[in-house]
């Protein structure tokens, strides 16, 4: 699943410890998100096709504006 999401399923974490090497970014997704648990901070998490099909519904939502009616 890393390879095939290439690291983005570690993304959080990347922004939150930038010079962590990206092997060890699954040690620290379980920290991460029992802290965002504790503090009601939600932390979204799921499998390879519900995040490809997340992503193209955000991008069908932001070229709404720019599509034409025919």
């Amino acid at each position: 699943m890393d390879f095939l999401l290439g690291g983005l399923n570690y993304q959080i974490e990347h922004h939150l410890f930038p010079g962590m090497p990206r092997p060890n970014l699954r040690h620290a997704q379980p920290l991460i998100h029992e802290f965002c648990t504790q503090r009601g901070i939600s932390y979204s998490q799921c499998g390879l096709l519900h995040s490809y099909a997340e992503v193209l519904r955000h991008l069908h939502a932001a070229g709404a504006p720019l599509r034409h009616p025919h």
